[in-house]
Parts: structure tokens; sequence; C-alpha cells
């Protein structure tokens, strides 16, 4: 076998690697938040339940579309570099789990009825998904995004790290989509990991977040407007609140 050819074959090992990783963190997922999905306003639970499930979710969503990266750093004897970059590209996407968490708690505490889904939930959650859309035409979004499409080789955690950071600051706003749509949604889950690869993996993925926007603002707009027709948007029981700790 020619240097070439254990280069592709080793390139192919790692994505294998990503995405086998991936199906089971989704047959994980979907076993465990199938029916659990309470639209916006999802109670999260204790910290320790809802990093169970956060860190299962991120890796179903996220992993797939890190594979291009991570093949920068594949060695030929071994898969140990994949799988430190995984745990260093986790672990930023984990923090960033914990802050919402903490935002959550936060929301909660202030009792701030006027969140609820009959009074201005729809609006509250509308917002934050306008807000989403006109982030993918910022610069610091177009920036992090096309690190995001590449990674630099060299150590395999701080690579994981920095391809991570580069990873929220391209996607955060999206995974905040998904808080107030419904966390624990798979329809809306699917949707963004959908929406991620594309913008990450595709040959003109960069391309696509001009149209992401436009998605996003109308999709808010609709949210606000006339929440119980936008699909997969799971009432949280018109007099359920939209406070984030129910």
């Amino acid at each position: 076998m020619n240097s070439m050819t254990e280069y592709l074959v080793v390139r192919s090992r790692t994505t294998l690697v990503l995405v086998a990783g991936a199906l089971a963190a989704w047959a994980v997922t979907i076993d465990r938040m199938r029916g659990m999905d309470d639209g916006p306003g999802t109670d999260l639970g204790g910290l320790g339940f809802y990093l169970g499930i956060w860190v299962t979710m991120t890796a179903a969503m996220m992993l797939p579309s890190a594979a291009p990266a991570a093949r920068h750093l594949a060695r030929r004897a071994s898969v140990v570099p994949t799988l430190l970059f995984t745990a260093g590209y986790l672990a930023v996407w984990t923090a960033y789990g914990v802050l919402a968490y903490a935002l959550y708690r936060l929301i909660g505490a202030l009792d701030v009825g006027q969140l609820a889904w009959d009074q201005s939930g729809p609006y509250a959650a509308g917002a934050v998904i306008v807000a989403a859309g006109l982030y993918e035409l910022t610069p610091y979004k177009r920036r992090s995004l096309g690190r995001c499409r590449s990674a630099l080789p060299g150590n395999a955690v701080r690579s994981g790290i920095a391809h991570g950071r580069d990873c929220v600051g391209c996607s955060g706003a999206l995974m905040a989509v998904l808080f107030v749509l419904g966390v624990m949604s798979l329809f809306w889950m699917a949707v963004i990991a959908v929406v991620i690869f594309a913008e990450k993996v595709l040959p003109r993925g960069a391309r696509l977040a001009p149209a992401v926007a436009v998605a996003l603002i109308v999709l808010g707009i609709w949210v606000a407007v006339s929440p119980a027709t936008v699909p997969g948007l799971t009432d949280p029981g018109g007099a359920a609140s939209m406070q984030m700790d129910q």
C-alpha cells in the first residue's frame, strides 16, 4: 500500500469513526428524548440529567460536520488523535450547554410571568430566532464559518478545542434557536443539524448564510404571529409557561 493510499484510508477511517459515533448518539438521543418535547420552555431537569442529554445530542448533531477538520489530524496506526480531537471539541460545546443551563435557571428564578406562552412568549421566541437570522449576516459569523470549515494540524486536544470554539461562533446562534423551539424536539434538532452540516461541509456551504438568515427571520416572524401553525412546534399547553423553569 503506497503512502497516498494509506493517507486516504486513514482519512476515511476518521470519517467512519465520527459518523459511527454520531449514529450511536442519535440512537441514544431518540430513545431518551422520545415524548419529552414540551415545546418552548421545556423543563431541562437537574444539571446531571441535562448534561447527559446535552452531550449526547451535541455529539449526534455536530460530529458529522466536524469530520473534515478531524481528518487533518489522522494518523496511520491510531484513532487516538481523532478521539482526543473529539473530546476537546465536545468539551467546548459542553461549556456552551452549561452556560445555556445557567441562563435557563436564571430566567426561571426571575419568574417572568410575561414570558408565558399565552402572553408574550411567542414574541420573545420569535425575537430570538430573528436575532439568530441577523447573526448569520455578521462578519464574526463569516470568519467563524471560514475557520470552522478547516482545521490546522497539531496537538489533537488543542485543535479540537479551537475547532469547537470556532464552531460555537459559527453555530451557537442556531443552537439558541433550538432552545427556544424546544430543546427536546427531535424534529428541530434534525433540521438544525442539517443546516449546520450544510454550512460547514458542503462545497458552497459558506454561501448559504444569507439564505439561512432569511429562513430564520421568516421563521421568527411566523413563530411570533402564528405559533400554532409552525410545523414541529409543540404547543406548551396554552396556559403552560414560556418561563424557562416550569
